[in-house]
């Protein structure tokens, strides 16, 4: 009286997987009998002038021809600008315990840093002084600063 291998509990799981696995073969048939079809031309996108993506093609009377010659790959070389050497300004604010400040120019009314490093006079908020630009740390920075 031999009796069988398989339990009631692994006969049920194998039922479970055989049921499974005919349930995904039907939602694929389903998928396939219902899907529009028409193949790879539904699933062509374009992607228009504005960058937007949309299913009619381009129109190619509107395309503009692009010499591959003229497109530069990386950073273009910097021009250089010139400007002029000694430049002047009013002193908006200065720190002399942090030891630094910010001169307004009187031309751009733009506003550079300055460091008491770069001082060859002592300043003051509101002296009138002439300076030079060098490249800093986080921009443009007055040196050589001397008062008017």
């Amino acid at each position: 009286m031999a009796s069988s291998q398989e339990t009631y509990n692994k006969r049920d799981q194998e039922k479970k997987r055989l049921k499974k696995r005919l349930d995904k073969q039907q939602k694929l048939a389903d998928r396939k009998a219902n899907s529009p079809g028409g193949g790879l031309e539904n699933m062509i996108a374009y992607v228009d002038e504005n960058g937007n993506i949309t299913d009619t093609p381009p129109d190619p009377s509107t395309r503009k021809r692009i010499d591959a010659g003229s497109i530069e790959i990386g950073v273009p070389k910097r021009e250089t600008v010139e400007t002029p050497s000694v430049r002047k300004g009013r002193v908006e604010f200065f720190n002399h315990s942090k030891g630094f400040g910010f001169i307004k120019d009187a031309d751009s009314q733009e506003k550079f840093f300055v460091h008491v490093n770069s001082l060859t006079e002592e300043i003051k908020e509101g002296d009138m002084v002439t300076f030079e630009l060098e490249r800093g740390f986080k921009g443009m920075s007055a040196v050589r600063v001397k008062k008017l």
